[in-house]
């Protein structure tokens, strides 16, 4: 299913002359292996970021840890810098960041299977948060990746 969306997303950047790169934490590199996964991807992806760590998060993105102390690494607040972050570091066209809670675990506050979402282009930024439940980490992850791929799709039609 991701290979076909994987494949889409290659294809529209390609036409378009877009350049993608990904800043991903639960999903650790999941998104970006999807779209490096189809042949002709080192044209639109040279590069992503895997920030698991806030100290990854803050020296890699520019996340400020003012923000990640305000809302904490799941949240819309710390998914739109790290975006932004990722963007301006890959000088891409377009950037899609991932925050969550794959689980085991979560809290009241931040139940598992809440994952955080970050699209960065030139005509700014676009979050959103997903409830995917506790259906385990595997599939949290298989989700967020596949939810993240079609963020990208679409904000490829939209360039």
């Amino acid at each position: 299913m991701t290979g076909d969306v994987a494949a889409a997303i290659v294809a529209a950047a390609t036409a378009r002359g877009a350049t993608i790169t990904t800043a991903e934490s639960c999903t650790g590199g999941m998104v970006a292996a999807a779209i490096t996964d189809i042949a002709g991807s080192s044209a639109v992806f040279e590069r992503g970021f895997v920030t698991y760590s806030n100290v990854a998060k803050t020296e890699m993105l520019g996340v400020a840890p003012s923000t990640l102390d305000a809302h904490g690494a799941v949240s819309e607040e710390v998914c739109r810098e790290m975006a932004e972050g990722a963007r301006q570091e890959a000088g891409a066209t377009l950037a899609i960041a991932i925050s969550g809670i794959a689980g085991p675990g979560g809290s009241e506050y931040k139940p598992e299977g809440r994952v955080c979402f970050g699209i960065a282009t030139a005509a700014g930024v676009h979050t959103e948060t997903v409830e995917y439940g506790a259906p385990g980490r595997a599939e949290v992850r298989r989700q967020a990746t596949r939810h993240a791929l079609d963020m990208v799709r679409d904000a490829l039609d939209r360039l």
